[in-house]
């Protein structure tokens, strides 16, 4: 079982290679690097390996063999030629390679490998859903859809995210931009949910208020309710644009309360978020 602070590196001799390169890899992958200290190579190899294990922490064990001082095992793995690398999983060698290898080729090997860094956040947000935090799993999934390259799967995650924390419009965004290729049936259950939720948000009131305005278009005190509506309803967008509509028409209006509703409804979007950072600057535009 591993420790609370796994190793990261260790030195593989007869006493502990049934537990760290059989064990261990029930546990997590286990990449054994076979070397000796005449082998040219292997001194170019192990530091790159060295710096992999030391910055993923623990994700993977670095099991180091001198194939010279350990031929029993060197053997029983098979191993003809120095450097030789595997990656163990369950017991079993599942990849490796011989000779020296850029950082990136041993990158790109132990990323086939390794829970990336996205799936764990994936869980962290899902999870978060799931206890009612709608807001804290939007706060995670943002960032990790732009750095894993705009991924389907944290793409609808973010969705769902945005529809359970009333942001309608951001979620009808992203749901415009998936290509017809990714329509899944995850992707046409989040629209359908997402159809719903702007149907419940649609209140008699609501929709009594914007009759008025079609009739009143310039009065700035009903497009002022409407805007609250449009916040209560998740119409982020819609009720900052109303909201910035009045103040470019009146910066005092209603002594100053319009001003504050504006910066209310901002606050309200939580630090970093994007239509939050788009209005900020609308505003300062308008006031500077």
């Amino acid at each position: 079982m591993m420790d609370a602070t796994p190793e990261v590196i260790v030195n593989i001799d007869e006493s502990n290679a049934a537990q760290y390169l059989i064990e261990e890899s029930s546990q997590r992958p286990v990449v054994i690097d076979f070397w000796a200290d005449w082998c040219e190579p292997c001194k170019v190899l192990m530091p790159l390996l060295e710096k992999l294990a030391t910055e993923y922490a623990g994700a993977f064990l670095l099991a180091k063999v001198n194939a010279d001082d350990q031929q029993m095992i060197a053997q029983q793995f098979g191993v003809r030629s120095l450097p030789t690398v595997m990656v163990m999983l369950d017991g079993q060698p599942v990849d490796g390679f011989s000779g020296a290898q850029s950082e990136q080729a041993i990158r790109e090997m132990l990323e086939k490998h390794l829970p990336s860094p996205y799936d764990a956040a994936l869980v962290e947000a899902n999870a978060m859903l799931e206890a009612g935090d709608a807001a804290a799993a939007v706060s995670i999934l943002r960032g990790v859809y732009e750095e894993s390259g705009r991924r389907h799967d944290i793409a609808m995650s973010l969705v769902h995210a945005l529809i359970e924390a009333r942001r309608l419009d951001d979620a009808q965004v992203l749901l415009d931009a998936v290509p017809m290729v990714d329509q899944d049936p995850l992707y046409d259950q989040l629209l359908a949910q997402l159809t719903l939720a702007r149907e419940a948000s649609r209140s008699p009131e609501l929709l009594a208020l914007e009759e008025q305005l079609a009739t009143d278009p310039d009065n700035l005190d009903l497009l002022e309710q409407i805007a609250v509506h449009y916040s209560a309803a998740g119409q982020y967008r819609e009720a900052l644009e109303s909201l910035m509509f009045i103040l470019r028409t009146n910066l005092d209006h209603k002594d100053g309360a319009t001003k504050k509703a504006f910066l209310d409804t901002i606050a309200s979007l939580g630090k970093g978020d994007p239509l939050a950072a788009e209005y900020q600057r609308k505003l300062f535009s308008l006031l500077y």
